[in-house]
């Protein structure tokens, strides 16, 4: 039996002169994704993606990391056979048998991509599916709401048999639309908008701040976990770690208490900006949801972007919290932000947060500091740590 994947492609059929540019990524992502489940051919044709196995490469493992590949909009493992009514018909009573003698009904569609073909797609579904009712007498015809049904496409070159495409990672290439900053916290929603950025198309380069000693190595070791868990989607990122706890230090030594947590906001946004303009990013990604907390008020978050020379993305602004965790259960970050591993958003959180802070008393506020001088420091005591 000739087994292949097939992955469909969503939205990039509508890019026009550009379809091919994305296609061309896309199948870049999905060899770099089987390179290391062994040896697979890759190859695309009207706006699909063939997978096939070269060297005895598992295609059930296959089938599940290409399920992970942005850029994907559905996918299904088939079984290629000529194109004749006949070779469909057996193709299909082999390929789908067992799973034909366990439903209690079914039905079948098809679909003709080669016009040429002496059918078309309703004389094929009606020849095939009259073909397996007899040979299947226990599975009843039920066109309305079949247990199974068994799909038949007809393309340029075979046929293909398949009982169904499961729904892929959707969205665009990584890649595709530029590259952005994400701001990684540690929690919850931070990974969560990072992969929301990603699935759009936007290339991660993730930023960590880091306040040892009030941070410890184990918090460091979650969020570098974190990367790891995105990188699965992604692809390379370079995460930057960048010490904080200076920073922190003075805005609560020399700056009012409550305007603590907007002042360490804001020098967070200015260091992400001074990283993303060093490696042609465009954007800042952020983990904020409207309202959650008091530093993520409207007034907060416009006084924290202000600090910013580029825009801020917010993929998680208008979620609820149940939704950003079923988005991080899905993604598998979950378990790995509830860690109880300290941040440095948790290091000096004042007592009472201004929740409405007016952006000129912000800016007096922090001009007792050396803005300049700590941003620079900040930087230049980054680390790096690369995930393949």
């Amino acid at each position: 039996m000739n087994e292949l994947i097939l992955l469909k492609q969503g939205e990039m059929t509508l890019k026009g002169q550009n379809r091919r540019a994305f296609e061309a990524r896309l199948e870049r992502d999905v060899r770099r994704r089987l390179a290391e489940l062994g040896q697979f051919d890759v190859r695309s044709a009207q706006s699909v993606i063939y997978v096939s196995s070269e060297g005895g490469g598992d295609m059930r493992t296959a089938f599940d990391a290409c399920r992970a590949v942005f850029g994907v909009a559905a996918l299904a493992r088939a079984a290629r056979c000529e194109k004749s009514p006949g070779a469909i018909f057996e193709t299909a009573r082999e390929y789908l048998g067992a799973a034909l003698c366990r439903a209690k009904s079914f039905k079948v569609e098809a679909r003709r991509a080669d016009k040429s073909f002496p059918m078309n797609s309703i004389e094929l579904a009606r020849h095939v599916g009259g073909l397996l009712a007899d040979a299947f007498p226990d599975c009843a015809v039920d066109v309305r709401n079949p247990e199974l049904t068994v799909n038949i496409e007809v393309r340029e070159s075979f046929a293909f048999v398949h009982g169904g495409a499961e729904r892929g990672a959707g969205g665009l290439p990584p890649g595709t639309a530029g590259k952005v900053v994400c701001l990684l916290s540690g929690g919850i929603d931070s990974p969560v908008a990072a992969y929301l950025a990603a699935r759009r198309g936007a290339a991660l380069i993730p930023v960590h701040f880091m306040s040892p000693p009030y941070t410890s190595e184990l918090s460091r070791k979650k969020t570098l976990d974190l990367v790891k868990i995105l990188s699965r989607y992604c692809g390379r990122l370079t995460a930057e770690l960048v010490p904080f706890a200076r920073i922190q230090e003075l805005i609560a030594g020399r700056c009012p208490e409550e305007y603590g947590t907007v002042i360490a906001r804001r020098f967070m946004a200015r260091i992400a900006a001074r990283v993303a303009l060093g490696n042609g990013a465009l954007a800042l990604v952020t983990g904020e949801n409207l309202g959650q907390v008091a530093s993520q008020t409207l007034e907060a978050l416009a006084c924290a972007e202000e600090a910013s020379p580029i825009p801020v993305l917010r993929p998680v602004l208008t979620f609820d919290k149940r939704e950003i965790t079923d988005y991080a259960v899905k993604i598998g970050t979950y378990e790995t932000s509830i860690l109880p591993y300290e941040d440095c958003c948790a290091v000096f959180t004042p007592r009472r947060p201004a929740t409405r802070p007016k952006l000129e008393k912000i800016k007096a506020a922090e001009s007792v500091l050396d803005i300049e001088a700590l941003t620079a420091d900040a930087l230049a005591g980054a680390e790096r740590v690369t995930f393949e």
